[in-house]
């Protein structure tokens, strides 16, 4: 309204001296600045928050209007290069096409994730520590396919094994300082194990004691602490405990949440701390829990030591999983009102999951389906005598019955149309199915349970290349080939031999190939 009432009176004045050419610039010139100031980004809002971003990393979009650097580097495989991936323009979203046409024909996986704030907090691979060896994996740069605000993006796929991190920081919290943090998460990507995590970490790569990390935790572990119903649960890192609340183990404030696009914060002061989650695509933000700290030794002063984890624990545990988009710390435990203005931005930029399409794998056609782990190359996935379902080498010069073996007809997706089932080419009326996560062959017998089991949603493949295959009542577990045998597998978690995190990326990513028969 001041501005409104200030371009009245400037007009009356301009016209009065007939200077109305002078009064178009000016009108353009305070359009323009209004427009752009009026583009901000969640740091902007900390900061006039008075907590302002020490940390901000974001392999979608820029963090603050004014931002217009690197988002994130990748390297390729075929000749070791790398390449900062920016933004479209200042304020706006990644350059996806930049990183499609530098990866074309080849891998690339994500080996820096810049930090916006100035202050040089990047995450690159994390090295061993004291709970398993390193350096970790880095994640594959296509795995995670969006959209926001309509414009195609990449998060950061995290298989177990996987992680990022920065023991040498700058402006991040130590001791009992206050900060606040959160992320932006895929909440249909989990595990349980230790520990899928983005905060405040040790600056060793080892367990130091009780409150020397504080950091935002996503999955359905139950080792140390739990919420309500079967998880995934939103949970703070406080190291040596995952804590839904005051108390060591459950809290029934702390619910399950499964939004496809999840927005966690954790956030801590001098005997304070706070759980918020919400759902990052609309509406707005629930406390799980606010209050003192946890009501066991060693949280109360906390110990913080300022590393900055991503998809690990701050030993680097790396045995769980998940799928991060964006993510920042802050200087100042912010309130309720800053949370509640950064939750509307994360919805204003409208992630949305991207449609993954082959015209290989269209209802009706027919396709074989060729391994990518280096040791299987020219292996095939296909049904053996017995129906269960393996893989094995086929050229075009093999019997015509193992050729058939190899083909799989295209289907809508018994239990949803918009996934995929496959027909046995050699055995009409037989469809790939899971039976106690083993794969292999059956005719329909019309029920829920077989249509769910038959049934197989695409995605971009987990190493980067081809695609993956999930099971649409499983949404953790994806077809995957171990010791040569057909499973449906989770990634380091579900505790079988074949949901080892060895490999996984690689043997849950096909190739689709021309029909074998």
């Amino acid at each position: 309204m001041a501005v409104q009432t200030w371009l009245r009176r400037a007009r009356r004045a301009l016209l009065a001296t007939g200077t109305t050419a002078v009064l178009t610039v000016a009108l353009i010139a305070g359009t323009e600045t209004a427009s752009q100031a009026a583009v901000q980004g969640p740091c902007d809002l900390y900061a006039s928050g008075g907590t302002p971003c020490v940390a901000a990393h974001s392999t979608t979009r820029a963090l603050y209007g004014g931002y217009g650097g690197a988002l994130y580097q990748v390297r390729r495989a075929s000749d070791g290069a790398t390449r900062d991936i920016g933004v479209l323009a200042t304020g706006g979203y990644a350059n996806a096409a930049a990183q499609d046409a530098f990866c074309a024909a080849t891998t690339c996986v994500i080996t820096v994730i810049y930090d916006q704030s100035g202050r040089g907090n990047h995450l690159t691979q994390a090295p061993a520590g004291g709970a398993a060896p390193g350096p970790d994996n880095l994640a594959p740069a296509t795995a995670a396919p969006v959209t926001v605000a309509g414009h195609k993006a990449y998060g950061v796929y995290v298989a177990a094994g996987t992680g990022y991190r920065n023991n040498k920081t700058n402006g991040i919290a130590t001791g009992d300082q206050p900060e606040g943090m959160y992320a932006v998460l895929d909440g249909t990507h989990f595990g349980g194990g230790c520990c899928f995590d983005y905060g405040n970490a040790e600056t060793n790569n080892l367990d130091t004691g009780n409150g020397h990390m504080e950091a935002i935790y996503f999955g359905d572990s139950t080792i140390w602490g739990s919420g309500t119903g079967k998880g995934p649960w939103v949970m703070a890192d406080l190291e040596n405990g995952l804590f839904s609340g005051v108390n060591a183990g459950y809290n029934a404030n702390d619910p399950s949440v499964s939004h496809r696009f999840l927005t966690a914060i954790v956030k801590g002061a001098p005997n304070l701390w706070a759980i918020k989650a919400g759902n990052a695509q609309s509406g707005g933000l629930s406390t799980y829990y606010n209050g003192v700290r946890p009501n066991v030794a060693g949280y109360n002063p906390m110990h913080k030591e300022g590393a900055i984890i991503l998809g690990i624990g701050g030993d680097n545990s790396k045995s769980s999983s998940g799928t991060f988009y964006e993510g920042v710390m802050t200087s100042g435990y912010p309130s309720d009102s800053t949370e509640n203005a950064v939750q509307a931005n994360i919805a204003a930029a409208n992630y949305q999951e991207a449609a993954v399409t082959s015209s290989a794998l269209t209802p009706g056609a027919r396709v074989s389906l060729k391994a990518t782990t280096a040791c299987c190359t020219a292996d095939y996935l296909r049904r053996s005598a017995d129906a269960t379902v393996a893989i094995s080498p086929i050229t075009s010069g093999s019997p015509a019955a193992d050729r058939s073996d190899a083909t799989w007809i295209v289907r809508a997706g018994l239990a949803n149309g918009s996934c995929l089932s496959f027909e046995s080419a050699s055995a009409p009326g037989q469809y790939l199915r899971h039976f106690n996560y083993q794969l292999r062959t059956a005719a329909s017998d019309g029920s829920t349970v077989f249509k769910q089991d038959a049934t197989f949603c695409l995605q971009a493949g987990h190493s980067g290349q081809g695609y993956s295959f999930q099971s649409v009542n499983f949404p953790n577990r994806f077809l995957r080939h171990y010791e040569y045998t057909g499973y449906l597998a989770g990634d380091g978690v579900g505790g079988n031999t074949w949901d080892n995190a060895n490999y996984w990326a690689e043997d849950t990513s096909w190739l689709t190939a021309q029909p074998l028969s």
